[in-house]
């Protein structure tokens, strides 16, 4: 860990510092608040050991401005046994323990490893969170898929390295996480994992959750913040549509990207951060380059290694992602759920999915609240997946005062609800699987 020492004896910050260093860890040394705050404007620190008698300053004044600056920082107070109720105090105003004086380095060593540990439980219970608040189940690196088998693969492969990498594909192919896969088969699986939406915020307030703003910076700003960035110090940042980052921050991207190096808004001190980046889009990059609407050099610095998810319709292994969302939600709902009708397997099958697994899941779920047997029908699947057929005299007839493409759009949709496969739907109209796909576009069936 990077390890700050404020103490104004030499004596007790060169012990320290030898001590530290024996134990790994990287170690700055401030005699005074000032300089302890001086210090923390760059790469922020892990942990600092603070002297509550600084000369004629106090360690208690110190605490909040470091903990400001660096919500992450653990702060250890070190006192004197006169001043325990001081110290108590400190930790009641933020600081992670305390050190009495005298201490050994066995004493420093095992409050460093406990705030290692509560460190990163921290982050595994707020990744936790996340998880269960956020995302349904994670059906989408599940499955037989050849093209997502290659794609895991390839991630497992480039997981242990920190080069940037770029997921590609339409929304709600699963990038997302494929993002946290990456980041749980890494190095910094132990860090966290903090998401930036680029297209959710204006473009100064994107700057701010991303960089930090430091006080008064803009109407609003009443105290500093880290922002996404130092969230993810020894961890992931992963930059959701990344092709929606509007123009007057690419250039401050690409500078992060290339140094490491950010100033937060308002402040001119340059900070640095240890973070992997990765980023996701759905959106043609190329395209907007040409356009003049993304950076090429951004471009090139983000797709080092790019990974491309297949939409949902070009899966083979629909049904198995449906059989494995079915029997999650049966435990949520808390129901015997057997499975589908061939008529629902076949629907859900020959279904387009333009919102791709997100639709899927959504899709399932709905099923799953809403079945009244053990097996889901027809009648349970939203009706854009398994469109009602009529009943014998209802709907259009022959001869009917509609058009052709009214009538071809009938018969398609009639054929589509009682044929197991588009193939089969395809081979009964007389027409191609790409003539059927497009059709079935055109009508919204």
């Amino acid at each position: 860990m990077r390890v700050l020492i404020v103490d104004d004896e030499p004596n007790i910050r060169r012990t320290l510092r030898v001590a530290l260093e024996a134990m790994g860890h990287l170690v700055e040394e401030a005699p005074t608040g000032r300089e302890a705050l001086a210090k923390g404007e760059g790469r922020p620190f892990d942990v600092a050991l603070v002297d509550l008698r600084l000369g004629e300053e106090s360690g208690l004044d110190l605490l909040e401005p470091l903990l400001a600056q660096s919500p992450r920082l653990a702060v250890v107070v070190i006192t004197a046994h006169a001043s325990i109720d001081t110290a108590l105090d400190a930790m009641r105003r933020g600081a992670f323990d305390y050190l009495p004086k005298p201490f050994t380095p066995g004493q420093v060593r095992a409050t460093l490893e406990r705030v290692a540990r509560v460190r990163g439980l921290r982050d595994r219970v707020a990744d936790l969170e996340d998880r269960v608040r956020l995302e349904v189940p994670e059906a989408d690196l599940q499955g037989r898929d050849p093209e997502v088998r290659r794609v895991l693969e390839m991630a497992r492969r480039v997981a242990p390295f920190d080069a940037a990498v770029l997921l590609r594909g339409e929304n709600g192919t699963g990038k997302g996480v494929l993002a946290r896969t990456l980041h749980a088969w890494s190095k910094r699986a132990d860090g966290p994992f903090v998401t930036v939406n680029c297209p959710s915020l204006s473009p100064d307030l994107l700057e701010s959750d991303l960089f930090g703003h430091a006080r008064g910076a803009f109407t609003g700003a009443v105290r500093d913040a880290a922002g996404k960035v130092a969230a993810a110090e020894g961890g992931t940042l992963f930059l959701d549509e990344v092709g929606d980052l509007p123009s007057p921050l690419q250039p401050k991207l690409l500078r992060f990207l290339q140094e490491r190096k950010y100033e937060r808004v308002g402040e001119t001190n340059t900070r640095s951060a240890d973070v992997r980046l990765v980023a996701a889009t759905n959106r043609d990059l190329e395209a907007l380059v040409a356009s003049g609407g993304f950076r090429e050099d951004l471009l090139y610095r983000l797709n080092v290694v790019e990974m491309t998810l297949p939409p949902l319709r070009k899966r083979g292994d629909i049904g198995e992602l449906a059989d494995h969302l079915l029997a999650f939600f049966a435990r949520q709902v808390g129901r015997v759920l057997t499975g589908y009708t061939p008529k629902a397997r076949a629907a859900l099958v020959a279904h387009a999915w333009p919102g791709n697994l997100r639709e899927l899941r959504n899709a399932v779920e709905r099923a799953a609240i809403l079945a009244e047997g053990p097996e889901i029908g027809l009648a349970d699947l939203p009706e854009r997946i398994a469109p009602r057929v009529p009943d014998p005299g209802q709907g259009i007839a022959l001869g009917a005062p509609v058009s052709l493409e009214a009538l071809e759009a009938e018969q398609i949709r009639r054929i589509l609800a009682t044929t197991p496969s588009r193939e089969e739907a395809a081979r009964i109209l007389g027409i191609d699987p790409s003539t059927l796909y497009r059709k079935r576009k055109q009508y919204g069936l």
